[in-house]
């Protein structure tokens, strides 16, 4: 009873984060940023609102949710091949392949995606799936630390015009793939996507912490199903209260820190800022990875509360039936977040129906779809046992 509640709260709890991407890729729309100001002031707050509401809950923590599960999922195959005596590392390598094409499929559409950087973050999976588990916690909190930016805060301070060489360019690529989102044809943005688009995103994930953040999270999901940590046991829930508490009482100082240090900085002149004790926050490139550090554990943290308090909502409140319903949108996630990205560029890129709407608007139209999607999905898993994308993916996987 244990694995099979673990499995249905996962997919559960995958399922509201796949729709947590469409709620937030709305509001961008789907990276191309052309939102218009109202005209009406009443019209201009609410959009405020529903903009910074959804940064708040959903911006950075979404994707750490959907990096968690795929830890856990790894986990549960890994585990399902060896009961059956095989090695499963090397398919799990062909299956990152795999995935890599399905990458690459979205990212025809969206320019933004991140299974490309799952499938090359996945390498490092095989690498520690044999590792004791304390092992595997330890290497998954200096990646969650961002070591990179640790390495860039040490170069700031004695070697500043080094600091450079760790970061990936790609404004370039930035504005050449806006200008196709926005005045090209779907074969030139087409084009303009797979390469100018997954340049800039790959090396803006680079720049953002992404790869050590995902890499952490993958190991911390595959420990939690070392543990068997998503089933219902009294020793789970109060891991689950034990990691919320943690969770909040981090997340505040974490908080503060971020929103402080810039103004803090900003309000002392730059000559008694480098007199002081702490003159080394004069310098921006320290400044700008220490805050990326701060920013990335900040959301580790928010998105654990989410994780945590989903958890009990499923096993502990009414919620539960209304969370079972989304299941099969969890389960067809790969199916659902490339079918986001089509519907997407075509309502917003200029090949589509290049609307220029505001946030509001946006937003409600992509719930209507995410309202037919979770339809779809429940018709689709009641006469079949995968989503069409994941029948492809388990087939090619397992040939």
């Amino acid at each position: 009873m244990g694995t099979q509640k673990r499995i249905e709260v996962a997919d559960a709890i995958r399922g509201i984060a796949v729709a947590m991407i469409l709620m937030l890729h709305a509001i961008e729309h789907f990276n191309f940023y052309n939102q218009p100001v109202p005209d009406s002031p009443c019209l201009q707050l609410i959009d405020q609102m529903v903009w910074d509401s959804l940064w708040f809950l959903i911006g950075g923590k979404a994707y750490a949710i959907f990096a968690l599960l795929f830890g856990l999922s790894f986990h549960i195959m890994l585990t399902h091949a060896r009961e059956r005596g095989d090695d499963f590392r090397l398919r799990f390598v062909w299956r990152m392949v795999l995935l890599f094409l399905f990458g690459n499929l979205n990212a025809a559409f969206f320019c933004g995606e991140v299974l490309v950087l799952y499938s090359i973050v996945g390498l490092v999976m095989p690498l520690v799936c044999n590792l004791r588990t304390r092992t595997v916690l330890i290497l998954a909190a200096v990646c969650l630390l961002q070591p990179i930016e640790w390495v860039k805060m040490g170069l700031a301070l004695v070697a500043p015009e080094q600091v450079g060489m760790l970061d990936f360019p790609y404004y370039d690529h930035w504005m050449q793939a806006m200008k196709m989102l926005g005045e090209g044809t779907f074969l030139e943005t087409v084009c303009a996507n797979l390469w100018h688009g997954q340049i800039f995103s790959l090396a803006w994930a680079w720049g953002a912490g992404r790869f050590f953040q995902t890499a952490g999270l993958f190991m911390l999901g595959m420990v939690a199903g070392r543990i068997d940590a998503f089933s219902l046991s009294q020793r789970n829930t109060k891991l689950w209260a034990s990691v919320f508490a943690g969770s909040l009482m981090l997340y505040f100082p974490l908080t503060g820190l971020g929103n402080l240090l810039p103004s803090f900085v900003g309000g002392i002149s730059g000559e008694a800022l480098e007199a002081s004790s702490i003159g080394f926050l004069a310098n921006g490139a320290f400044r700008g990875s220490l805050l990326a550090v701060v920013g990335s554990l900040q959301k580790c943290c928010f998105m654990l509360m989410i994780v945590c308090s989903l958890l009990f909502a499923y096993y502990y409140t009414p919620i539960q039936r209304a969370m079972r319903k989304l299941m099969p949108y969890g389960r067809m996630s790969l199916t659902n977040y490339v079918t986001q990205s089509i519907i997407g560029s075509f309502l917003f890129y200029h090949w589509g129906l290049h609307l220029v709407w505001c946030d509001t608007w946006s937003e409600l139209l992509c719930l209507g779809v995410l309202a037919v999607q979770i339809g779809f999905c429940t018709w689709w898993m009641s006469h079949h046992k995968r989503g069409p994308l994941e029948s492809i993916w388990h087939r090619l996987t397992y040939l």
